[in-house]
């Protein structure tokens, strides 16, 4: 039995989705989730639905009970998600779980990501619990920049303080995929994959391809970390969150994100979504 957490989310549900195109029965698919009607859908097509919230251990050692393929997707509860994970973890233990699927984040160990503490120490736990694990460190989702893609259409202006920063983004489904395959591999390779889009970009290269989709000229404009908070203060954003988007950026421009791996295509036999096609892709939705 194949189980995967927060299988009403973006990233769940295209895995939950994604197996069962694979022919994995769907009596043995297991969708957990905080709130079931969300996913009535899955539950219509044979798919096992368990309530579980990643606070509560008890209801996830019920959920995970049978489970021989686990998928742990990363929670979004930041400051929270250790002690989260670990539950998850216990569960996963007591059930016996064989594999361990975990969704991590680009260069956890060596990164000045923000976001990054937090999946190295799940990555240390897994390891501790002995459980044999796949861990997958997804780099940024394209999905990111929808918004910011549809206002340089609309106003020729990209900003940001990433500077030369390059980004080896894919789509969700790209990165689901990926998921789908070690779940169902006859005999996965356990470690450390780092996962990323084949051609890593710049947000000047984003702001290019916006203005071929777009028709229209599209600048990026470079900022320092400060000028890029205050622009952020200034658009409305929380001082809080300002500084997050731009410490984000700032890791970018470090190298955070320019893994220079091409494991998300060998894993999934074909070439990740190009730059290009997505932000095409956007502008005509």
């Amino acid at each position: 039995m194949i189980s995967v957490t927060g299988a009403s989310g973006h990233l769940g549900r295209l895995v939950v989705t994604g197996l069962l195109d694979a022919g994995v029965p769907a009596a043995e698919v297991v969708a957990v989730v905080r709130t079931p009607d969300k996913v009535a859908d899955l539950s219509a097509r044979g798919v096992q639905v368990r309530q579980a919230d990643y606070s509560d251990a008890a209801a996830l050692e019920t959920a995970l009970q049978g489970t021989d393929r686990l998928l742990l997707v990363s929670g979004s509860e930041v400051g929270q998600r250790v002690a989260q994970h670990t539950n998850v973890l216990q569960a996963a233990k007591a059930a016996g779980v064989g594999l361990l699927v975990y969704t991590s984040a680009s260069k956890a160990d060596d990164t000045p990501l923000p976001l990054a503490p937090e999946h190295v120490a799940t990555e240390r736990l897994i390891a501790d619990f002995g459980i044999p694990a796949v861990v997958l460190r997804n780099n940024w989702y394209l999905e990111n920049y929808d918004q910011q893609i549809a206002q340089a259409a609309q106003t020729g202006s990209l900003t940001g303080s990433s500077g030369s920063g390059r980004i080896a983004a894919a789509t969700r489904a790209d990165y689901a995929a990926a998921a789908v395959a070690v779940l169902t591999a006859g005999s996965p390779a356990t470690g450390v994959l780092e996962l990323g889009g084949d051609d890593a970009f710049t947000l000047a290269d984003l702001a290019a391809a916006v203005a071929t989709a777009a028709g229209r000229e599209v600048t990026y404009t470079d900022l320092t970390a400060d000028q890029h908070v205050q622009a952020l203060l200034d658009a409305g954003l929380p001082e809080g969150t300002a500084h997050f988007v731009v410490g984000l950026d700032q890791a970018i421009a470090r190298g955070a994100l320019d893994t220079g791996s091409t494991a998300l295509s060998e894993l999934i036999e074909r070439p990740t979504t190009p730059l290009s096609t997505y932000v095409q892709g956007v502008l005509s939705s």
